[in-house]
């Protein structure tokens, strides 16, 4: 039997950009499909299943941003923007609307194809450090199962991405332990913030985090904010730990 491989969908008007990332994917063992612009991205997506999209923003017919949009209301997949934007408030955007994370345009190939392993990485992870065996965590009306990557708030299940479930099972393996914004960017994302643009990647997260699970994201209770600092998710009381001298 072959082993699996992962399918990548690599979306951009240029013909070139599709070319080499297509040849250079495939030769690290990924399955490529591509596509010219928005509308046959949507179409493309949902004939080929992918595992991660690769996302160009400027696009003719159905910008990035459209698809994402599109993509979030159908699909959790992981997604890749590519944006030759300067405007910084021009990226984030796309973090707002569900992308995972961003590479600038002209970029490194290299560059993609380590984002592209580490997103697929956190993604398929199970298992972190600091989560109780049965890999189940409740606080107040909030459910997290680390075993199914499935997240509940009562009874309602609420969909997060593979990358914002990842965050989230990281602040929760160390509960009432502050991180910085960029020891978060390399243990989710798993790079090095080279600009201090980077770590907005993890503002956006949280920011996305806050709006589904907090009753109130303005005044959150759940992932507090270390003043100076970063973020860290409030302290969970194990049963009996208060009985404990």
């Amino acid at each position: 039997m072959e082993n699996h491989k992962e399918k990548i969908l690599v979306v951009d008007d240029e013909a070139s950009i599709r070319r080499i990332l297509e040849t250079r994917l495939s030769m690290i063992g990924y399955d490529v499909v591509t596509a010219a612009d928005g509308e046959e991205a949507l179409d493309t997506f949902r004939n080929a299943d992918p595992d991660l999209v690769v996302l160009d923003v400027m696009m003719p017919k159905l910008d990035g941003y459209g698809v994402c949009q599109e993509l979030r209301k159908e699909s959790d997949v992981p997604i890749i923007m590519l944006t030759a934007l300067g405007d910084v408030a021009d990226r984030i955007t796309g973090l707002e609307l569900g992308a995972d994370d961003y590479v600038v345009k002209p970029f490194s190939p290299k560059e993609l194809e380590a984002r592209i392993r580490s997103v697929l990485r956190r993604v398929e992870k199970t298992g972190t450090s600091g989560i109780p065996s049965s890999g189940v965590i409740h606080i107040n009306t909030i459910r997290i199962d680390t075993n199914k990557r499935q997240v509940y708030k009562g009874d309602e299940r609420i969909r997060l991405t593979g990358m914002e479930f990842s965050l989230l099972e990281l602040l929760v393996s160390r509960s009432g332990e502050a991180f910085s914004r960029s020891e978060i960017l390399q243990e989710v994302w798993g790079y090095t913030p080279e600009r201090h643009v980077d770590t907005r990647v993890v503002d956006v997260h949280i920011s996305r985090l806050r709006a589904k699970l907090e009753d109130d994201p303005s005044n959150p209770e759940l992932i507090l904010t270390a003043r100076g600092t970063g973020y860290l998710f409030q302290r969970i009381i194990e049963p009996g730990e208060n009985d404990k001298i």
